[in-house]
Formats: C-alpha cells, structure tokens, sequence
C-alpha cells in the first residue's frame, strides 16, 4: 500500500501582523513543533481522516463529493486541501489521512495552516503529484478561505512550506517575494519564548473579518488599493474616520518596524524593500556577542511597539495578553507582543536566557493570582519548513 508522512511547522510572526491581507511585511519563522500527517492510499474514493488529539472523532467523506462547508470542525481543514487540489485540476485520489500534532490550537501559531500543508504534501506524493511549494501555498490557503471559511491572508501556508532553520522569512506579500534573514536569538544570550494565554481564538468570528473590512475602507479613502502601498504613517493622519486612522496607523507602522528589524538583523538590507534604506543596522547575525545583544534588545523593543499597537489602534489584544506583556518585561524580557489575529491565543517575548524561569514564574503567579488559568510555554527556535519524514 502506497504510505507517506510529512511533516508541517507551525510558525511564530515575528514583526507584522495584520498587514498580509494588506499587502505589506511579514516576518516569520517555523517553529520546531508542527502537525504530522501519516497517508495511506485508498481505491474506494473515500477521504477518511483520524486525529490523535480527537480520538473519537473519525471522518469520513466521499473525495468527489467534497465542496465548500460540507465537513465540519477540524477535519474541514485537510478536507478542504483535497478540494482545493480537485479544483487547481489534480486528480487526487482516496485516502486514509491519520494526523497528529503537538502544537496548541487556537494560540495563534497557526496549527491550521501546519495541517493544510502536511495534509496537502501527503495528499501530493499519494497522487504522484509535483506542486510547486508556492503553489501549494496558495492552494491551502483558498482551503482555508473558500472551504472551511476562515478569511485569512497568505503568510500561514507560505510559512510552514517555505522557512528555513535559523532564519526568519521577511515576506512582501504585494510582490511575494521572499527574503531569509538570520534570526539566531541564541546568539544574543535570548530565547524567543512562546506565552500561550489559554484563550483560544477563532479566525471565523466575525472581528477578524471586520478588521479587514476597516482596512479595505481606510485604504479606499488614502487612494491606494492596499494600506501597504504606504510607507509613511503620517499619511493615516488624513483619515477623518478615528477608527480608521488607528487601523491604518497600525498596519503603516507594523510594516516600518518589520523593515527596522530586517535591518538590525542583517547589514546588507536587499534593494527590493521598500523605504528600508532609511533604518540603519545595529548589528548582524555575525557580530561580536555585545553587537548580537544589542540587536536582539532593539528587536525586543520593536515587540513591545508592535503590542501597543495592536493593543490600542488595532484593538485586538486581550487581557491576559495586555498583562503577559507587562509582566513578562517587569520580571526582565527584553519585550513582547500577543501573536496571531488576535482575540486569544499567544505572546511571543525575547527573554534573556538567565531571565526565562523568573519570566515563566512571574506570568504564571499573575495569572493564578487573578483566577486565570495557568499559561504554557513553548520554546520558539526558528526551525526548517515541512519535510516528508516517512
């Protein structure tokens, strides 16, 4: 029996969020933790799917009948990139698709999009099938859009299919041109530490979708198609409309700081990148160890921005969130910022090595103190995109 297994990361966004549906900056980088797909092939033409973490939950479903909103719950995502692959005009046959995954759901390290590409690669080598990994990208994501109905941008998918070890992805999604810029927080004493809130999150409420209709509008009334187009923040300034302003404000200025720190991160900044000419480095992935902390505090710092930002012209912050962050930085992380769409889920921190358990003790003593369930942490190495490992 034709057998396979991929596995597909997870992703931390280190700079931009929000901005990919606007077509501006993003940075971010694969996690180690991720989403396994184990595929056998089938010749009844049925999609049966099992999850691990849903024992009980077993689904099955004809691949040729397969359209938009006809599987519910987890097992729309993998069913989802069966019929987006019909529809992109491969013939993709039956298969028994058995998932397993040691990412949190709904913390905003897109466990979805880890599942879409691992399913998607699965379902690719059944069919003897090669998709081009940009391609495949954006075939999971009109998964996710059109089938299970989450209105979500590009940088998931491309995430976990394209990231390399050690390095974050600076993504332009106007251009889709990609860029991999060394991200070692080691380097720097740091460890990039992943806070889960423990409120989940879910991209198909109706907030997420509201925010990218403000940005349409706000984008409409500035002249441009995309609030990307943008490089100066003053510009949202023209907007009459105050909930507009800030939205704008928001994604203008998460683009400057995803230019600032490809700067910090790496001297030689590629010409391609809009207005990045105007931050200067303060270090480099090869610097000497005084030049890397330094980076990595100005990087931290840029977290700290980014979480005002989408805490007060964004408002899509919680508070648990709101207090990780202030919490976190108290007990000695270099900064931070919630991760994600927003409305639960993670914060991502840089935490000085020496600082991680005072850092995880102070968060979970807040947290307690206030009746709140404990965090978790996840320990955020910027690792390799989906590979087949069977």
């Amino acid at each position: 029996m034709r057998s396979c297994a991929w596995f597909a990361p997870g992703r931390a966004n280190l700079m931009g969020e929000h901005t990919d549906y606007n077509e501006g900056l993003v940075l971010p980088f694969a996690l180690a933790q991720g989403v396994t797909t184990t595929a056998y092939a089938r010749t009844d033409g049925l999609l049966v799917m099992r999850s691990k973490q849903m024992r009980d939950d077993v689904v099955s479903v004809p691949v040729a009948s397969l359209a938009p909103g006809s599987v519910p719950g987890w097992a729309a995502y993998p069913a989802g990139v069966a019929w987006a692959l019909r529809e992109a005009g491969f013939d993709i046959p039956g298969a028994s698709l058995e998932v397993d995954s040691d990412l949190p759901v709904g913390a905003g390290v897109s466990s979805s999009a880890a599942l879409e590409c691992s399913a998607a690669l699965a379902l690719c080598f059944l069919a003897g099938v090669s998709v081009p990994r940009r391609a495949l990208a954006a075939i999971a994501r009109r998964a996710e859009n059109d089938f299970v109905g989450a209105p979500t941008g590009i940088i998931d998918q491309h995430a976990s299919l394209l990231c390399e070890a050690g390095h974050a992805m600076l993504l332009d999604c106007a251009t889709r041109e990609i860029t991999h810029v060394p991200f070692r927080p080691s380097a720097g004493g740091t460890a990039a530490l992943i806070i889960d809130t423990r409120v989940t999150h879910a991209l198909i409420s109706g907030e997420y979708g509201q925010r990218r209709a403000e940005c349409e509008q706000a984008a409409r009334s500035l002249g441009v198609p995309f609030l990307g187009r943008i490089a100066n923040v003053t510009e949202a300034e023209r907007l009459p409309d105050p909930v507009l302003r800030r939205r704008a404000r928001h994604v203008i200025s998460d683009d400057a700081r995803a230019r600032a720190i490809v700067s910090a991160l790496r001297p030689a900044v590629p010409s391609g990148i809009s207005g990045a000419s105007g931050f200067s480095s303060r270090g480099a992935a090869s610097g000497t160890p005084h030049q890397e902390s330094e980076t990595y505090r100005f990087v931290g710092e840029m977290l700290t921005q980014a979480h005002i930002s989408l805490r007060d012209d964004f408002e899509v912050s919680w508070p648990q969130a709101d207090l990780t962050v202030e919490v976190a930085a108290a007990a000695g992380a270099l900064g931070g910022r919630m991760i994600g769409g927003g409305f639960g889920g993670s914060v991502l921190a840089l935490v000085p090595v020496d600082r991680l358990a005072a850092v995880c003790a102070a968060v979970t003593e807040a947290f307690v103190s206030r009746s709140w369930r404990p965090p978790e942490f996840l320990h955020a190495v910027p690792s390799a995109a989906a590979r087949r490992i069977a």
